[in-house]
């Protein structure tokens, strides 16, 4: 005589061939479909991440042009006071 506990093991194993049996069947017939399905959303994705990086690459070209700028104006004053600091010091120094 079965407990009811061998009873719902057997069911149970049942159930899960019967669906491992289902799903290679259904991934069989859907293989083609699927692929294609992967194939353009990989397509999609790939288009939309060249966009991405398109504008990516355009705001990062204006950050560094701006960078360029603020450093050159800033090299142009550091020399400047560097020279103002030369000729005061030439001007002060005894002897020279």
């Amino acid at each position: 005589m079965r407990t009811n506990g061998e009873s719902k093991l057997s069911f149970l194993l049942i159930g899960l061939g019967l669906g491992a049996i289902a799903g290679l069947m259904a991934a069989l017939l859907a293989r083609k479909e699927t692929r294609e399905k992967l194939l353009e959303q990989g397509s999609r994705n790939f288009d939309y991440l060249n966009q991405q990086g398109k504008k990516l690459r355009e705001s990062v070209g204006g950050v560094i042009e701006k960078g360029k700028e603020v450093m050159s104006r800033r090299c142009c004053s550091v020399e400047a006071t560097t020279e103002d600091g030369k000729q005061a010091y030439q001007e002060e120094a005894p002897g020279m």
